[in-house]
């Protein structure tokens, strides 16, 4: 079966654009050719001057194919059992005799139709017309036109390879008055080959850009420059750490990777960790070394990067690399003994010329709103006068780095030096940590503040940053969420459900959007609205994805369009998370399916009478009186019964009380519909449906203490 080769090669192609461009082509070239009934191995492949893919066991051609067409409709085509000239016209038209017409009735009549073989093309032909929507239509930011064409690409394309085993199959792409014509000729490395080279048959095309010095699979060149940044990193005595954006950016930066290494004088050394890392890392691409045993605090005088040139001249690439990191770490040095000059309470003056938002005003009346919002979670948590304290003190200075010249220089930096800084002016050192921890997570799988002064800041802040974004109207859109608000408002539930936070978020945003409403004369009730219907997609979200809540059972506790389940969830996240956790168990365990029957039948039915949802207590809204059968005398004293256990749940989270009382309620519900004593729940008079309305409307409210059964769907 034939194999074939697609390179496109260009100037230098941004690492970023690469590795969504090889990750388009994975997805997108399989399901191209399945659109046209072909199929192969596809293997893709890239490296800063190419991309390319290799594509085993195509067919020759396409698979023949039958095609049902539909003509005109019977009574237009035959007219007396005879032939009209529209059915010999669209006979014609298919290529077909007429006798191969045959008529089938429709939702719209009969019509004439016919069964074609549809010959399938050679897939030489086919990959023509697919190769330039597979170059055109890779999607990057600031693509760019070059020459004098209109086409636009990361790069300008400067050859392009398209074999189908030995043979170069045909293909030009234009840009204005340049053409670029498919060949078997490529490039080598820019330095270590740089002759044409010779791809003989599309199959070989791995093997013989190796030999012109050139790794073309990024998997490949991951795993060489882990081997050699961690094989060096031990011969120096040391170790590193394998940063995955790291890594990923360097691969697709090399053809040819090779180690490396540098050094630096010992005395940088005296900077914070942290600062010598960002430099090499984020600003130079460089692994660090650590010394054995250290954690990541101490550091050796060295570091490794990765070179694309000429393995032999590593020493000259190594001298270049050590001038400008010693630059950068001079600038760290005077931008760190410049800043330590000062107490970190003087730099909150500075932040009223930042802005943090043109119609919000300065980071420092932010400050002062973390601050206020702080008191407030501090005051519905009952915390004492000295962790108040400690946390008004964090969250005075939780933004004063800002304006410090290392984080100026390095923005990266904010929180880390902060802390640093606040240790240096004699803060208290949990108010320290906190600057620093406030800003966790700061995103998926990071760590999680440890300080109650952390958390309770990093709430704050979040808090302010979404009432105040949200009270501008800019609320994220699709996948547009500039200010990040979706990862603030996962923090604020994750951080609450990890270290257990007993907080009402309800109370607190009413707190803080009549404050902001009232500042910047904004809607209060609009606001609030949007904010929790926000924070409920966020809990929505994280049930299902993180806590692998099944669906309907995420519904059933956060309720579909109830104001009650609304105001619920809000006031007790604690709640809601183990609400859905129990739910979930009880599924698995099959304990759902021995109540679910019962509890969701008299759901449906207590639909349609008018108790209170929250009405728990039997012997204020049922009338004995009017019991005509024993089974509501049973289901009565069953419902007096529970009362007991169900108040219990709901003062302990303990929700399996709950169940239980559930579970030894179900057979008297069930003989109330379906027993000996069964009655006629929507009986003739009124008064009788009402009560027993009533009783069932009691099941549905104690089951609600739980969940909304009606939204649980039946052996999912």
């Amino acid at each position: 079966m034939p194999g074939f080769l697609l390179e496109v090669g260009t100037e230098e192609l941004p690492a970023s654009f690469l590795s969504d461009a090889l990750v388009q082509w994975q997805e997108r070239i399989p399901q191209s050719l399945e659109a046209n009934s072909l199929k192969g191995d596809v293997q893709v492949y890239g490296t800063p001057r190419r991309l390319a893919v290799v594509i085993r066991g195509l067919p020759s051609q396409q698979p023949d194919r039958e095609e049902e067409i539909k003509g005109p409709p019977a009574q237009a085509a035959f007219k007396d059992g005879q032939p009209t000239a529209a059915a010999a016209g669209f006979a014609k038209k298919q290529g077909v005799e007429l006798d191969a017409l045959s008529v089938r009735p429709t939702d719209k009549g009969e019509f004439v139709f016919v069964q074609k073989r549809i010959p399938g093309r050679p897939v030489a032909e086919i990959l023509t017309e697919l190769i330039p929507q597979w170059i055109w239509g890779l999607e990057g930011k600031r693509l760019m036109r070059w020459g004098n064409g209109d086409a636009r690409f990361s790069r300008p394309i400067r050859w392009l390879v398209a074999l189908l085993d030995e043979t170069v199959l045909p293909l030009e792409l234009v840009n204005g008055s340049k053409t670029i014509q498919s060949d078997r000729l490529t490039q080598g490395h820019r330095v270590l080959h740089p002759e044409p080279v010779t791809i003989a048959q599309a199959t070989d095309y791995v093997t013989t850009l190796k030999s012109a010095s050139v790794t073309v699979d990024p998997a490949e060149r991951v795993n060489l420059i882990a081997e050699q940044v961690k094989a060096v990193a031990e011969n120096l005595g040391g170790y590193t750490v394998i940063y995955p954006d790291l890594l990923a950016e360097v691969t697709n930066l090399v053809e040819y990777p090779s180690v490396v290494v540098g050094k630096f004088e010992p005395e940088f050394l005296e900077l914070p960790t942290e600062v010598i890392t960002e430099v090499m890392v984020t600003h130079q691409r460089y692994f660090p070394v650590f010394k054995p045993g250290s954690f990541q605090q101490e550091l050796l005088p060295n570091f490794i990067t990765i070179s694309n040139g000429d393995p032999k001249k590593s020493n000259i690439v190594a001298v270049g690399n050590e001038r400008v990191i010693r630059a950068r770490l001079a600038d760290g040095r005077f931008f760190y003994e410049a800043d330590l000059t000062k107490p970190i309470d003087s730099f909150l003056p500075q932040l009223e010329k930042v802005t943090f938002q043109e119609e919000l005003g300065s980071v420092r009346a932010k400050v002062d709103r973390i601050v206020e919002i702080s008191e407030q979670i501090s005051s519905q948590l009952q915390l004492g006068e000295d962790q108040s304290q400690r946390i008004q003190r964090a969250a005075l200075l939780c933004k004063a780095d800002l304006v410090t010249q290392m984080v100026y220089e390095f923005p990266e930096l904010q929180g880390i030096m902060g802390e640093k800084y606040a240790i240096a002016s004699g803060e208290d050192t949990e108010v320290a940590k906190a600057i620093y921890q406030h800003y966790l997570p700061k995103g998926a799988g990071d760590i999680f503040p440890e300080t109650l002064t952390g958390k309770i800041v990093g709430l704050a802040d979040r808090l302010d940053t979404l009432v105040s974004i949200f009270g501008l109207g800019l609320i994220p859109s699709g996948s547009s969420d500039p200010f990040a608000l979706r990862r603030a408002a996962n923090a604020v539930v994750k951080i609450t459900w990890v270290d257990n936070l007993p907080i009402n978020l309800d109370d607190l945003l009413a707190q803080i959007v009549t404050d902001f409403a009232a500042k910047y004369q904004k809607d209060r009730a609009s606001l609030t609205t949007a904010l929790q219907e926000f924070f409920l997609q966020r809990i929505r979200t994280l049930l299902q994805e993180e806590k692998q809540i099944d669906y309907d059972l995420v519904n059933a506790v956060l309720g579909e369009n109830d104001p009650e389940y609304t105001e619920r969830t809000l006031k007790d996240l604690l709640d809601v998370r183990d609400r859905a956790l129990y739910l979930q168990q009880i599924r698995n365990d099959s304990t759902l399916d021995n109540i679910y029957e019962t509890v969701n039948r008299s759901t449906r039915l207590a639909a349609q009478g008018d108790l209170d949802t929250k009405q728990l207590e039997p012997t204020t809204v049922v009338r004995q009186e009017l019991f005509q059968k024993p089974s509501e005398i049973a289901l009565y004293n069953a419902l007096i019964e529970s009362v007991p256990q169900t108040q219990a749940a709901q003062q302990t989270r303990n929700y399996q009380l709950l169940v239980a009382a559930l579970a030894k309620i179900a057979p008297t519900v069930s003989n109330f519909f379906d027993g000996p004593d069964s009655v006629l729940v929507m009986d003739f008079d009124p008064e009788v449906k009402r009560n027993r309305l009533h009783l069932l409307g009691l099941v549905r409210n104690h089951a609600r203490v739980l969940a909304d059964f009606g939204a649980i769907v039946k052996n999912l």
